[in-house]
């Protein structure tokens, strides 16, 4: 058996699976994902999508043109989910310096009022 027939086997196998795949998400329909990252987002499903289409021509035809257009893909999808990635963190360590600064706030009152009530009998409202 020579190295291209295993190729061969492998890439009609592969093609198999995806056609298996194809017909079941089109008769079963896809099924809700939980979502673990919060900034993956519509945008960055439509990279994902090209990424796996990229491949899948990859898989079909190994012609440096579509391993050219993969890596391509591949780094544009990168950056992309990066990028996303990053916004939200920035966001959310933001959110987290504001929270940080009003505990901080309501702890100095609240010192501050039991402070009062302890020392003078005066009761904050």
């Amino acid at each position: 058996m020579n190295s291209t027939d295993g190729e061969d086997i492998n890439r009609a196998w592969e093609n198999i699976k995806v056609d298996i795949k194809t017909s079941t998400k089109e008769s079963l329909g896809l099924h809700e994902l939980k979502q673990h990252k919060v900034w993956f987002d519509e945008e960055c499903l439509g990279f994902l999508d090209q990424r796996k289409q990229a491949k899948m021509q990859w898989i079909q035809d190994t012609s440096q043109s579509n391993v050219n257009n993969l890596n391509n893909v591949r780094c544009e999808a990168t950056v992309h989910f990066r990028n996303e990635k990053k916004v939200y963190q920035t966001a959310k360590v933001e959110e987290l310096e504001i929270n940080s600064k009003i505990k901080k706030t309501l702890g100095t009152c609240i010192g501050a009022s039991m402070t009062l009530r302890r020392g003078t009998g005066l009761e904050l409202i």
